[in-house]
């Protein structure tokens, strides 16, 4: 699966991913209301026009990106029915032909990390035949459990051919309170950075440039970005924290490669809800896809011009 990323990049010149991070307050009014006069106030319209508003945006933007990163908590808040949203999401970008990265974030050990890495990248045996879950192409990792919580999803990758992505300095201002602690002299961060370049040394991709093990660093530290870039040299680097956090085409230079690859940023909100931003106000409500695209091209170019 890695390769196909790296294919999407190459093919549409972006190294973007856009997170599909539905809040209600993002949708547009006229969806709302549509939804719940069809479905009720509730969950079930609540949903129902988060899915509307979520395949407008893909439908804008599948033609410019090679992936998208939907964020399951944003649609747990709503329960069962959020879950099946995301799981309907999923499926809608399948079939446009993007690669997913489920932004799960789980970590746990034994039997429970492998049922959530077969729950996400896998299939479930029931009764001799095998019927799959979320189907991801790739989920995130948090590693703070340690090589148990890492295993089953390095099995799982293996048999499958998806990938994960692995936190090793996060965006958020406070990640320094435990990632910046110095261990034998050595930030935390870099020491799982290491991990992460040691569990996915067997699991090349054909060439053997990159691996289906990759990172999450953030954008707003891009300093620790080049670092980091040195010690996990075949891992994908999956970025967030550019636009709407501070993160900026400037910074990103340090997480790629020579070869101009190795990286994929993150927009979120500075994608999805740029409707709402003085930018791209003129769009209005009815136009937030077609915000969302201009606000892709504009990414790219900006993410085109920091690496030359």
């Amino acid at each position: 699966m890695i390769d196909k990323l790296i294919e999407g990049i190459k093919k549409k010149n972006a190294p973007i991913v856009v997170g599909l991070d539905p809040m209600l307050k993002y949708v547009p009014e006229y969806i709302i209301t549509e939804k719940f006069n069809n479905f009720g106030k509730g969950i079930k319209g609540a949903c129902e026009a988060v899915l509307e508003y979520n395949k407008g945006i893909v439908d804008a933007v599948c033609d410019l990106v090679p992936a998208v990163k939907p964020q399951i908590a944003m649609y747990e808040q709503f329960g069962p029915e959020g879950v099946l949203t995301f799981k309907k999401t999923v499926d809608y970008c399948k079939e446009k032909g993007l690669v997913v990265i489920g932004d799960v974030k789980r970590g746990d050990i034994g039997s429970t990390s492998e049922a959530y890495a077969i729950g996400h990248l896998s299939s479930v045996e029931i009764g001799g035949d095998y019927y799959e879950g979320f189907n991801e192409d790739f989920a995130t990792v948090n590693p703070y459990l340690g090589s148990d919580g890492i295993r089953p999803f390095l099995d799982v990758c293996r048999k499958e051919r998806k990938g994960i992505f692995i936190l090793v300095k996060t965006s958020n201002p406070s990640s320094g309170e435990f990632q910046d602690r110095l261990i034998d002299g050595i930030p935390l961060y870099e020491h799982v950075a290491r991990k992460v370049d040691e569990w996915g040394s067997d699991l090349l991709n054909a060439d053997g440039s990159y691996s289906y093990v990759g990172a999450v660093v953030g954008a707003t530290y891009p300093e620790m970005g080049a670092a980091l870039r040195k010690v996990m040299p075949k891992a994908y680097i999956l970025v967030p924290g550019y636009g709407a956090q501070g993160g900026k085409g400037s910074d990103l230079k340090p997480f790629f490669n020579a070869d101009g690859l190795g990286a994929i940023v993150n927009s979120s909100r500075g994608i999805i809800a740029a409707y709402k931003q003085d930018k791209y106000a003129s769009f209005g409500e009815r136009g937030y896809a077609d915000a969302a695209r201009q606000a892709v091209i504009d990414m790219q170019q900006d993410i085109a011009s920091a690496l030359g």
